[in-house]
């Protein structure tokens, strides 16, 4: 069905060529966070329900180190920054919306003092190093040990790492689909689908108002649920090529991470491809997997989720009064965050595409 034209009054920022800037995000407690071409927005719905709204600039780590821009290293350097910059955002956002803020333990603060670094960094570190645990825990060492299981029975090299690579994603959804019958995660989700409307309310040129963007869909080919689907299909293919040929555990497991960094630059270069390589019947076969995954992690969006996407994506473009009918909160809550941004660690990035997360 054609897509019914509406005139954008206002004009979207674009590129030296003539285009919009790719923006992307990533959905928090409450609200939203959006990235654009040099900002970074957040924006929480809080309890009373005003919109809390705080900007931070985006720092290009490619530009001070240009060989982390190279295909395939841009992909591993993004994916460790979006593990960084996700948790802290969650936290911020958690801290926006009223919730209360774990303290560091004493062992964090004692290696804080020792590291000359906040205790909340280093719990922050600790955080990620936990996730990324559990993450190769369980979609990587668990069916990599199955595999060594089957490899006696099994001696065709694919079939037993397509047997792996099955396992990994009956993981994901079995993981999906129990931590989404919590409450906040399905009101997270919800804010995933906001943020994915407002993304393509923006790259279809439309003026960003909710009712525009509640027409389009919650799906997008640049989501990080796209990503993690293409990381478990390439790491097939990469461990058939590359991968230890063995029954031994522990060297299977072990040439597995080593070739996860191959996994996720592949998988990052794909996935910016499809999200830029129109709809051709090629494209959109390879794009289709990832999009019905998304359908386990989005779901629809009332209009004050959008409403709290929309403002934050207005912000990322530096656009006037994102915050709209808040009138001089607006002022006052972007100006308080910019104020606290500029004391802090500007958020490093790798220069490429924004991923619509």
């Amino acid at each position: 069905m054609a897509r019914k034209e509406i005139k954008t009054t206002a004009p979207l920022p674009v590129d030296e060529n003539g285009k919009p800037y790719s923006v992307g995000g990533q959905a928090v407690m409450e609200g939203v966070m959006m990235q654009g071409k040099d900002t970074i927005a957040l924006a929480v719905r809080q309890p009373d329900g005003k919109i809390a709204l705080r900007t931070k600039p985006r720092k290009i780590l490619s530009k001070k180190y240009p060989v982390l821009g190279w295909p395939i290293i841009r992909g591993v350097v993004n994916f460790i920054v979006m593990l960084v910059v996700g948790m802290k955002t969650l936290t911020e956002s958690a801290e926006m919306a009223g919730e209360q803020m774990e303290e560091p333990s004493k062992f964090e603060k004692k290696v804080a003092s020792i590291l000359h670094m906040n205790a909340e960094d280093v719990m922050m570190v600790f955080a990620v190093i936990l996730a990324l645990a559990l993450a190769i825990g369980m979609f990587f060492v668990i069916p990599t040990a199955l595999e060594s299981w089957i490899r006696g029975a099994i001696s065709n090299k694919f079939l037993v790492n397509l047997i792996g690579g099955l396992v990994r994603i009956a993981i994901f959804i079995g993981y999906v689909g129990a931590v989404s019958q919590m409450k906040e995660i399905k009101r997270v989700f919800r804010y995933h689908g906001a943020e994915h409307k407002a993304v393509h309310c923006f790259e279809h040129g439309d003026e960003l108002t909710v009712e525009n963007a509640q027409k389009y869909t919650t799906l997008h080919p640049r989501c990080g649920t796209s990503f993690l689907f293409i990381v478990m299909a390439i790491s097939i293919l990469v461990f058939v090529l590359f991968g230890a040929d063995t029954s031994n555990v522990v060297i299977r497991v072990g040439s597995r991470i080593a070739l996860l960094p191959l996994v996720a630059g592949l998988s990052y270069e794909l996935l910016q491809y499809l999200g830029r390589a129109g709809d051709g019947p090629i494209v959109s076969a390879l794009k289709w997997p990832g999009l019905m995954m998304q359908k386990l992690t989005t779901a629809e969006p009332d209009d004050s989720m959008v409403e709290v996407a929309l403002a934050a994506l207005k912000a990322s473009l530096k656009m006037k009064n994102p915050l709209g009918e808040q009138g001089e909160v607006a002022g006052e809550a972007l100006q308080a965050g910019q104020a606290e941004a500029a004391q802090e660690e500007q958020a490093p990035q790798t220069e490429g595409e924004a991923q619509a997360e």
